[in-house]
This record gives C-alpha cells, sequence and structure tokens, in this order.
C-alpha cells in the first residue's frame, strides 16, 4: 500500500502518547516474545532434559551438541512448520467459529462507543468449549492415550507454536490494513483505538490501529476478530495442551501424577470461569481501550496456551507426587487466590450492572463528575486493583506442584524399576522395563527458570497492566481520581504496593 493510500480519514492522534516503549518497544516485544516460546520448547525437552545439559556447564556447549540436546529438526528451519500441521490448526480454527455461529448463545451489547453506538455480541464460548472437550472424551474413551489429538499436539509440538505465531502475525497485518478504510461516523460503527493511530508503522501495527475489527464470512456471518480470539482458540488451546501432556505422561509412566492432575484441574477451572462470565470482558480494557493488533493476537494465540501450559508440559516428562499433604497446600493457595479474584470480580459487575442489589447495596464510592461511580470500600476499597492480587496468588498454584524443578535425560540404561517407582520420576518406562531414566542430577533447581517463569512474568504484566489502567484513568477521571486515590490508598497490595 502506498503512503497517500494508508492515510485514514482521521488523523493521528499525538496527545494519547506511547506505551510499551514506544515504536523500539514494539520491535522488541514482536521480535523477541516468539523467540521465548522456542526457547522455552527447546530448552526443556524429552530429549536430554530441563534445562538442556550444556546450559549447566556453556564451556562444553557447541553448535552441534546444542542442536542434539535440543532436538533441533532435522530439515532445519524449515523444520519448525508443516503445511500438515498448518492444515489442521486452520480446521480448529474453522470449527471455533463455526461453533460460535451455530450453538445457541446470549446476545447482548457492548459498552457504548464514542459514537455513542453500541456493538452486538454473541456469547457461547462456554459451550463451545464443552462441544470440543466432549469430542476429544469420546475419543479418549475410544484410544485412551493414544487418541489422535493427543498424540498430534505433542509430536508437533514446535510446529503448532509457529502456525498459531503465523495466524498471529497474519491476522495483527490483516487489521491494521483494513483499518485505514475507518470512517468518521460510519453505519459499520467501526472506531480507531485512541491510543492506536500514533501514525508510527511498527507501533500502530503492533497495539491495534482499529479499536474492534469485524468481518463477515459466508455461512458463519459477523465475527468479531478481538473477542473470538480473547476466549476461543487460545484459551481452549491451553487446555487441550494440559491434557495431551496428561495424556503423554500416562503413556510414559502408565499413570498419572498428583501434580499435573492439580494444575490441570486449576487451569481448566481458570478457562471455564472465564468462559462462563464471557460477558465480563465487555469492560475489560482489552475490550473497551485496545485496539486488535499483534499485542493481542499473539497474546491470545501463542503467549498464553504455549507458556501458561509449561507446568504441565514439563510434568509430562517428570512426574512429581505431591502426597496428600503437599496437594493440600497447592490446593489452599489455588483456592485462596481464587476466592479473592472472584469476589472482587463478581463484586464491581453486579455495581456496575445493578447498584441496588442487596449484595453490593451497601458499599460506599464516589461519583465522578462524568457521572461515574468508584467504588471506595469492599473488596475495592481495599486496593485499586484487588483482583490482580488473587491472580497472581493463583498464578503460585499452576508452579508449585513442579516442585525444586530440573531434570536430565539418561538413554539407554537396561535397568528396570519396579511400578510403584515409575510414578516418582526415576525414569521413563513402558511396560516396567527402562528405556531411558529421567534424574534430576545437577539439573536440580535450573529448571525453576522455566517452571517458575510464569509467577515472575506475571507479577510484571499485572504491575504494568496497573500502571496502564492508571494512566487510562487519570485521562478519563482528571482530578476526581486523584481524590479517589486519596480515598483507596494502595494498588494492589496494601501495605507494600
Amino acid at each position: 500500500m502506498s503512503k497517500s493510500a494508508r492515510k485514514s480519514v482521521l488523523p493521528a492522534n499525538k496527545t494519547h502518547g506511547y506505551e510499551f516503549g514506544g515504536p523500539l518497544g514494539a520491535f522488541a516485544a514482536s521480535s523477541l516474545l516468539p523467540i521465548v516460546c522456542y526457547a522455552a520448547a527447546f530448552l526443556c525437552n524429552e530429549t536430554s532434559g530441563c534445562p538442556i545439559p550444556s546450559t549447566l556447564s556453556p564451556r562444553t556447549l557447541t553448535l552441534k551438541k546444542l542442536k542434539e540436546e535440543t532436538g533441533w529438526p532435522q530439515d532445519g528451519i524449515l523444520g519448525l512448520a508443516s503445511l500438515r500441521v498448518t492444515g489442521f490448526v486452520l480446521a480448529y480454527y474453522l470449527f471455533s467459529l463455526v461453533l460460535q455461529a451455530a450453538l445457541p448463545g446470549l446476545v447482548v451489547q457492548g459498552v457504548q462507543l464514542r459514537s455513542g453506538a453500541k456493538l452486538e455480541y454473541k456469547f457461547n464460548a462456554f459451550s463451545s468449549a464443552v462441544t470440543v472437550l466432549l469430542i476429544a472424551a469420546v475419543g479418549t474413551y475410544l484410544h485412551g492415550p493414544d487418541f489422535a489429538l493427543w498424540t498430534f499436539i505433542w509430536d508437533n509440538y514446535v510446529q503448532l507454536i509457529t502456525v498459531n505465531l503465523g495466524i498471529a502475525f497474519f491476522l495483527a497485518s490483516f487489521v491494521y490494513h483494513r483499518s485505514f478504510s475507518v470512517k468518521a461516523g460510519n453505519h459499520h460503527k467501526r472506531e480507531l483505538a485512541l491510543g492506536g493511530h500514533t501514525g508510527n508503522l511498527v507501533y500502530d501495527w503492533f497495539i491495534g490501529r482499529e479499536l474492534n475489527p469485524r468481518i463477515t464470512i459466508p455461512v458463519v456471518g459477523t465475527v468479531d476478530i478481538k473477542a473470538f480470539c480473547e476466549l476461543r482458540p487460545g484459551m481452549l488451546g491451553w487446555v487441550l495442551l494440559d491434557l495431551a501432556f496428561i495424556a503423554h505422561q500416562y503413556k510414559l509412566y502408565g499413570g498419572i501424577s498428583d501434580s499435573i492432575v492439580l494444575i490441570t484441574l486449576f487451569q481448566i477451572v481458570y478457562v471455564f470461569d472465564a468462559l462462563w462470565m464471557e460477558p465480563a470482558i465487555l469492560s475489560t480494557m482489552d475490550i473497551t481501550t485496545d485496539g486488535f493488533g499483534f499485542m493481542l493476537a499473539f497474546g491470545d494465540l501463542v503467549w498464553l496456551p504455549f507458556i501458561y501450559s509449561l507446568q504441565a508440559r514439563y510434568l509430562a516428562v517428570y512426574p512429581l507426587h505431591l502426597g496428600p499433604q503437599g496437594a493440600l497446600g497447592v490446593l489452599a493457595v489455588q483456592g485462596f487466590g481464587y476466592w479473592i479474584f472472584r469476589s472482587a470480580n463478581n463484586e464491581k459487575n453486579r455495581f456496575r450492572t445493578d447498584p441496588k442489589d442487596p449484595r453490593v447495596a451497601h458499599l460506599q464510592y464516589m461519583k465522578t463528575k462524568s457521572g461515574n461511580k468508584l467504588l471506595t470500600s469492599g473488596w475495592w476499597g481495599f486496593s485499586r486493583h484487588p483482583n490482580y492480587l488473587g491472580d497472581w496468588i493463583m498464578a503460585w498454584s499452576y508452579c508449585l506442584p513442579t516442585g525444586v524443578a530440573g531434570y536430565l535425560v539418561k538413554h539407554g540404561s537396561p535397568a528396570v524399576l519396579p511400578l510403584g517407582d515409575m510414578i516418582d520420576g526415576e525414569g521413563i518406562v513402558s511396560g516396567g522395563f527402562l528405556k531411558q531414566q529421567v534424574l534430576q542430577g545437577d539439573a536440580r533447581g535450573w529448571g525453576m527458570l522455566i517452571t517458575y517463569f510464569y509467577v515472575l512474568y506475571f507479577a510484571i504484566l499485572l504491575i504494568h497492566r496497573e500502571l496502564r489502567d492508571e494512566e487510562a484513568c487519570k485521562r478519563k477521571y482528571g482530578d476526581d481520581w486523584e481524590e479517589y486515590k486519596k480515598k483507596v490508598r494502595w494498588r494492589i497490595l496494601p501495605g507494600i504496593y
């Protein structure tokens, strides 16, 4: 597209300012975060260990050894992709679209746009996910851990990253190009995101230029691309990855560890809670403020399913048995975090929907000049983002079941282990005969860089999101926000932050 053709009838927004480090930060994130996904896949594997042995003694590292230990494809970089895998992934996306169109759902209007209009949304992500999992359950009942879906995911893990990354790049580029057809006052209710049309190509492509890009597909109908990606292919993909890892552990050990069961249950609860509460996304920053660009496309379709499932992938190779006390401890962490997270979100949503609801009618609030009401008691008087605290506490329950992580794979041992030892991670076996041993050795503790990465990343994400929320609220409420901060002093955790 020529420079003149890219000019929108709507002028670039220079007043909003850059986020994420501006164009340089957008370029760095778009380039480096995909590499992190591949690095996690190659540096923690069942070929040599987690992390690979050479990282424990860097002086011994050679390119040849690195390729051997990481399981680098024999045909090089071309092996990162596959037409066959691409076809199946596209079929999965198409099936998700068909389920959204075919299954009954709740039709609601979104928040009011700057033009005064409201978009209509159809929500049935919960029933769509249940349908997919019922199909998977039938397949598992008939074929056990050898069900084609589970083996396909495990055998093509890296290629799945590549395909979904390609889809994210395509969607970001497609909606960026198409955003230049947005015209002021159009009857399609299309708008540009305030922070997404700065005039810088790289930044706008990353952050998202159009607020709610929609397309019409024959038979399927109108699809809100951002809302579809938010809770459908990636979130359900996260669950499917976890279940594939459980199936793989069962194939290797003839049993399933309590650690991988707990992590998967926690994450299923988290996902299905989000799917059940799907209309709540209409009040989130992702929907109301951010445009749809590479940031959201990559986050929804690649980062979330493949990074958030790292712990289950680790345990598929090195099972850890927690025992009753360990399991109860992890359950307590998860339950406490979920109680804060769901209670806070329910309180906010009920107050927004019906302030006279008996469950929230007693709450104190501050009325702003714009007519909005800001809660100053209850969970939202505790801190300005109590739900973030609950979310982060839950993140620990995803990582703690991996223990002091790290393992090395020893090949070719002729030893035989009793069935009872297999589930404790003493070796990968089939029918009781040890084909290769998986022991911690010198890798003990180093694997935590991978299995506990999620906790560190999530803390950074939540703090960054909170800072973005602060800036957005300052712009929206002005002096009222400064007054509100005097009433609710703490951002996330009282006494600390």
